[in-house]
């Protein structure tokens, strides 16, 4: 039973000061009683595209790789890459991905991502390390806490928006002023 909360953004509240977590801007793809999974979408990582494609030994195709963003996704499996694309991606198989909404969708699939270096010029992606989970009732427990705010997903924010102001655009979305919010009692997640 998948909740109301995903697909949608969570806000790290001003109280949450994990450092994983402070100021960013969560892509919440599931949520259900056994737990839920999402992505930062505001952390850019300090690795390119081209690198990790050399590192996997990918063979570009003629368009060369895709000058996509690579993201920290989260501190939970780092070593994971997981694409964040539009759902209507041409090198997109649909056995292997998640949709996320009507337009986006995710895929930790290798073969998804030799299809995206070595095929036709993508649309809007992105690859994110790693991810962000909760165990069961965890995420429920730290929403009541006030250590994040649900916010629908805005689908510009995910692929347009720059980092540094996702964070802040998704809390105007609620017509809240980030430079209003304060800080209570701090939360460590």
């Amino acid at each position: 039973m998948a909740s109301d909360l995903a697909p949608g953004f969570l806000v790290a509240a001003p109280i949450l000061l994990d450092p994983n977590f402070r100021r960013t801007l969560v892509l919440l793809v599931d949520h259900r009683p056994e737990g839920a999974l999402g992505f930062v979408i505001n952390r850019p990582a300090d690795v390119t595209l081209q690198s990790m494609v050399d590192a996997l030994g990918l063979t570009p195709g003629d368009a060369g790789v895709p000058r996509s963003p690579v993201l920290v996704g989260g501190p939970v499996a780092p070593d994971t890459g997981w694409l964040v694309f539009e759902q209507e991606a041409p090198w997109a198989n649909e056995d292997q991905v998640v949709r996320v909404s009507d337009h986006i969708a995710v895929s930790a699939s290798r073969e998804l991502l030799e299809s995206m270096v070595s095929g036709p010029a993508p649309g809007k992606l992105m690859l994110v390390l790693g991810y962000a989970g909760w165990g069961p009732g965890q995420l429920d427990a730290e929403i009541a806490q006030g250590a994040w705010i649900p916010v629908d997903i805005d689908e510009k924010i995910v692929f347009d928006a720059p980092y540094d102001e996702r964070w802040a655009l998704a809390l105007r979305t609620l017509g809240i002023d980030p430079a209003r919010l304060t800080l209570t009692a701090p939360c460590e997640s």
